[in-house]
């Protein structure tokens, strides 16, 4: 269906960016084409942030190419240039396409929401009230809708206008100024939670290759980033903060290999935070009889919902794997059987996601003092220089991100499953597994610190050597899928 609406009540500025666009519609595939190295790294971020086949609403569509680049089930383009729509009609005729003004408080109730994605991309530079905007599209939103505002770096003007002039880039009306800071202001007043920044592009084109290897070498670096010329703010609509009606069941999925001493603990200390609880031990080829005791201590509780599986691989990645696909609960939790992250915490993050303060919940053991046995010294130093290192590489601080316990909503583990061939079957560790899914995806990250406690019984299960070589190639590993391409 592609209706058109009608257009009234454009300011003297709109009636002349809607000229413009009429002027340049038959043209804008050349001067694409002209600019394509940019282009195509734009589109190739724009497909990282918005995965195929969801229903994405884009605000000022123009001839509907990038809407046709991110392959929706279901795409709405919305633009006020009559040219642009009718372009966009004939090359995409399988997407929506709508003649209006984003800006009129009626002209999207046509629109069939809610949308998985609603994408500005550089309309945001001529639009009369952003924030106005924003909160006019809470109605077609849910939940778990993201925006995503593309726009660029007006440290770059200068450049630009040079590029206008000599004909390299295509004409354009005076636009807003708005860096991300103003950007995230405007979400935030506009009632979005921001989710990430990122920066992108310090060179927009080839340069037979060396615009290349700077953007994938030097343009992520911390500062230099800043400089790009592409810059994109994600958010979602806050939460409603209220206690729902029916509070979520959980599943307590904890991995556990020659942790005998322990198992029952994990069972007595864990507390009645949620209607309806099930732990999941998950016993990796023990030598101490830890399997045994699972079973044990499944039968010694009856009034506990306990299950007991035996992993067929190896490493804690594996058993999380097996817990998860087996887990029934809502939100689903991993303990690490040593019980340095006290089970008596689980509470803490159970209210984080239920209560919509975040949509990933990672622990941190980073922030409160720790007892003098918990962790050893080089393992401290380096937990600090991983998390400040996985922080600039994801857009998402992250103090901790080696914590065992982390949290989400079992929907949001199968959307990191089904996605999860872009970053591969990886991780040993399980971690960065769910981590890298996280962001993928979006997810509002919020750590929980917690008070890291010693171990009661058996010894640590890390190698600092090892697994130090493991985390530095999971750094390399990092960089490339989340910033170099």
């Amino acid at each position: 269906m592609n209706t058109v609406t009608a257009i009234a009540d454009l300011t003297a500025r709109q009636q002349n960016i809607r000229a413009l666009f009429d002027t340049l519609a038959p043209q804008r595939s050349r001067w694409l084409k002209r600019n394509r190295y940019f282009y195509d790294n734009d589109r190739a971020y724009m497909r990282f942030l918005i995965p195929a086949g969801c229903r994405v609403l884009e605000i000022g569509c123009g001839d509907g190419q990038l809407l046709a680049a991110l392959k929706p089930s279901y795409g709405v383009g919305v633009d006020f240039s009559a040219e642009m729509i009718r372009v966009a009609r004939a090359s995409h005729p399988d997407l929506e396409f709508h003649v209006a003004n984003a800006e009129d408080p009626a002209a999207l109730d046509i629109l069939k929401g809610p949308f998985d994605y609603i994408v500005i991309s550089d309309t945001i530079g001529l639009m009369e009230d952003c924030e106005a905007l924003f909160a006019r599209l809470h109605r077609h939103t849910s939940s778990e809708t993201r925006l995503v505002v593309a726009y660029y770096s007006h440290l770059w003007d200068p450049l630009l206008s040079l590029a206008e002039w000599v004909g390299y880039k295509m004409p354009q009306v005076p636009q807003n100024n708005l860096p991300t800071a103003d950007i995230a202001n405007l979400l935030t007043l506009a009632d979005y939670e921001i989710v990430r920044r990122e920066w992108r592009q310090l060179v927009p084109r080839r340069l037979l290759g060396l615009g290349t290897v700077i953007n994938l070498f030097i343009a992520p670096l911390p500062g230099i980033r800043r400089l790009c010329l592409r810059n994109y703010v994600v958010a979602r609509p806050v939460p409603v903060r209220a206690k729902p009606a029916r509070m979520p069941s959980a599943s307590v999925i904890v991995p556990c290999r020659n942790e005998r001493g322990n198992i029952e603990n994990a069972v007595k200390r864990t507390p009645a935070f949620a209607p309806d609880i099930e732990i999941i031990f998950v016993e990796g080829h023990s030598k101490d009889g830890t399997y045994e005791e699972c079973e044990r201590v499944k039968a010694a509780y009856p009034d506990r919902d306990i299950k007991v599986f035996r992993q067929e691989g190896k490493g804690k990645g594996d058993a999380m794997r097996k817990g998860f696909a087996a887990a029934r609960g809502d939100i689903v939790m991993i303990l690490d059987a040593d019980l340095t992250v006290p089970p008596e915490s689980l509470p803490k993050f159970y209210d984080a996601l239920a209560l919509g303060r975040g949509e990933f919940i990672n622990g941190t053991r980073l922030v409160y003092p720790m007892d003098a046995d918990a962790m050893r010294f080089l393992n401290n130093i380096a937990n600090h220089g991983f998390g400040v290192t996985f922080s600039y590489l994801l857009n998402q601080r992250f103090t901790d991100t080696l914590c065992g316990t982390k949290v989400l909503w079992r929907r949001d583990y199968h959307r990191i499953v089904a996605n999860r061939s872009y970053f591969g079957d990886f991780d040993p560790f399980g971690d960065f597994d769910l981590i890298f899914g996280a962001v993928k995806l979006n997810l509002k990250i919020v750590e929980v610190p917690i008070r890291y406690a010693g171990r009661s019984y058996g010894e640590t299960q890390i190698s600092r050597f090892t697994h130090g070589w493991l985390l530095l190639r999971m750094v390399l590993f990092a960089w490339r899928k989340l910033k170099a391409f």
